[in-house]
């Protein structure tokens, strides 16, 4: 059995590469870019107004100024202004040629075509975004591996980007084993509801991977022709269950049965002790227990950022702090613990020690905090490690 360092080492190494394609920015879902992306120009595009106002060059002995024109957003002044002219300006239109500050409209007395103003404070350039001073042309302003959320995007699309590459979609493939499920709202004696294919799927859905869910019984011959049959149509395979070392527990045989290569198979931690992951015919195999809140965790600690690196993320790891901890704290056994937490203020706060079957204390979580194996003591204050959740979960 290995340690959670180790077992998260493993997993990286084994992340395939997957082709890059072309795709327009409102196509993207929550992918990350391929290649360093370049302006294609500057941003502002040219000299803008910021406000409603009136431009003109700025002069120490000029009050009062003749207006010569009006210029909206989208067009420009076709002349240009002399010394002593303004124009009229309104937020986002090009500054016109020979103006170079810009008065708001509040502080603007205006009779017939003549303009004085009372902005004592007005100095030259105000008012004005200046062409570049956000973005030149040519600068990188997406990096590779940079995740393409709403702020990037349109950041992209306001220098002029319309399409980036990004890694292809990666097709997961999820199968959750087990003779145990009820087929109807009232099951059977000893059978129980299946939430692990809902909970993965809604696991799933924010990261954009294409996914099929799949019901095996604990048989071998249809595991093992499951597991054939996923390996051949996805890039991630996801199972549930079967991944202990008891009677019913067939996922390591089937794989070995079908040649698969297990890289590890149990890691030090709690929950999800039985974890194992392989690959199969190049097709990496996460191995989850059954239990749902060991099915939930590994995925955000495991899973999550394992699907992250394989659609190109720079920084795949869920974010992390060392926060203290609001109150006392000791565990027991000698395993690595991941805990539902809530953070509030700077501080973090443990939430009730639920068995790896209980979800309830993961629906108020923000957090899971990480306690490793060589701690098991913590006092008021003490810095404890925190992994946030992800915002969309």
């Amino acid at each position: 059995m290995i340690g959670v360092k180790e077992a998260k080492r493993i997993i990286l190494e084994h992340v395939p590469t997957l082709p890059v394609e072309t795709r327009a920015l409102a196509d993207l879902d929550d992918a990350f870019v391929a290649t360093d992306i370049r302006s294609p120009h500057d941003h502002p595009r040219f000299d803008m107004s910021a406000v409603d106002g009136y431009a003109f060059a700025h002069a120490a002995d000029t009050t009062a100024w003749t207006v010569s024109g009006a210029v909206a957003a989208g067009a420009v002044l076709d002349h240009a202004l002399q010394a002593g002219e303004c124009a009229r300006i309104f937020t986002g239109a090009a500054i016109p040629q020979g103006a170079d500050t810009v008065v708001m409209q509040e502080f603007v007395t205006r009779t017939g075509d003549r303009i004085t103003h009372t902005d004592v404070r007005l100095k030259r350039g105000a008012n004005v975004r200046k062409q570049g001073e956000q973005v030149r042309a040519g600068e990188v302003v997406l990096p590779r591996g940079s995740r393409s959320g709403a702020a990037a995007k349109g950041l992209l699309a306001s220098v002029g980007v319309a399409t980036v590459q990004v890694v292809r979609t990666p097709t997961v493939h999820v199968l959750i084993t087990g003779s145990e499920f009820a087929a109807a709202d009232s099951p059977l004696p000893g059978k129980i509801f299946n939430s692990n294919a809902i909970t993965l799927d809604a696991l799933l859905g924010p990261t954009g991977v294409a996914r099929t869910t799949v019901h095996v019984a604990d048989e071998a011959p249809l595991l093992e022709q499951a597991l054939a049959d996923a390996a051949q149509h996805s890039d991630v395979l996801i199972t549930t269950g079967g991944a202990s070392v008891g009677d019913h527990d067939l996922l390591r045989p089937a794989l070995l049965a079908l040649g698969a290569t297990i890289h590890f198979h149990g890691v030090a931690q709690k929950p999800g002790k039985p974890m194992l992951f392989a690959t199969l015919n190049g097709v990496p195999v996460f191995g989850l227990p059954g239990n749902p809140r060991a099915v939930m965790v590994l995925f955000w600690e495991y899973v999550l950022p394992f699907l992250r690196a394989l659609k190109g993320a720079r920084s795949p790891w869920p974010e992390e702090d060392a926060l203290p901890l609001t109150h006392a704290l000791q565990v027991k056994g000698d395993r690595a613990e991941f805990r539902a937490a809530r953070t509030h203020n700077g501080s973090v706060t443990l939430l009730a020690d639920e068995g790896s079957h209980m979800l309830r204390s993961l629906l108020d979580a923000d957090a899971i905090a990480y306690l490793p194996a060589t701690q098991r003591s913590w006092a008021v204050g003490d810095p404890v490690i925190v992994h946030h959740l992800p915002h969309d979960r």
